[in-house]
């Protein structure tokens, strides 16, 4: 379950049909950095997101919080978070750079600048919505086979499927997208007060 979520992150936070040959091209380049920097210059976020799992997202520079399938994490840019509403259990970790990889929805915002092939597929419709479709293929072998990401005509994240080696695929659909909201940096730190039940495992 946590490791679906991570997925859905890797891509928000996010946001495939053509051969791993595929090759960088200019304008799809041009549109994955209009994205990014739209995101960058977003202010406070909060997203609502569904298909194969529903949650709400809210960023804000290098912090997130999550509310997704039974599990909340908090991500404050140095320790994270995780609390698994079933077990009333909270993971707390300080995540590397390469677990942030997996887990920060502004991996966006740097997994295409390396390691990855990106090809610009037209203007496409998705649930009565134009935009702009750009497939990733990484370079190398790895778990993540590809990333489709479609945005709008003014670089908002719409849709991202990511396919994997196993041949299972994630999809998430942005329901609702608002910009410069105003989020505290309370926002994205774990409140015991408000869980007064959860059992805290230390992991750093």
């Amino acid at each position: 379950m946590i490791k679906m979520k991570r997925t859905y992150l890797l891509v928000l936070i996010l946001f495939l049909s053509v051969s791993l040959s595929a090759q960088k091209d200019k304008q799809a380049r041009e549109i994955l950095d209009k994205t990014a920097n739209a995101l960058q210059q977003a202010g406070g976020i909060r997203a609502t997101f569904g298909g194969t799992g529903h949650g709400t997202l809210l960023l804000k520079g290098n912090r997130f919080y999550l509310n997704s399938g039974g599990i909340q994490s908090w991500f404050d840019g140095t320790t994270q978070w995780s609390y698994l509403e079933s077990s009333e259990e909270v993971n707390v970790s300080n995540p590397t750079p390469e677990e942030l990889q997996t887990i920060n929805p502004y991996a966006l915002l740097s997994i295409y600048k390396s390691g990855y092939n990106y090809k610009y597929t037209g203007i496409k419709s998705r649930n009565g919505k134009q935009g702009f479709e750009v497939i990733l293929t990484p370079e190398n072998k790895q778990d993540i086979t590809s990333i489709t990401l479609f945005v709008s005509q003014t670089y908002q994240p719409l849709y991202i499927k990511v396919e994997q080696s196993n041949k299972s695929a994630n999809e998430i659909i942005v329901t609702s997208y608002q910009t410069n909201q105003p989020l505290d940096n309370a926002t994205f730190k774990f409140d015991k007060k408000k869980f007064p039940n959860a059992e805290v495992i230390d992991l750093r």
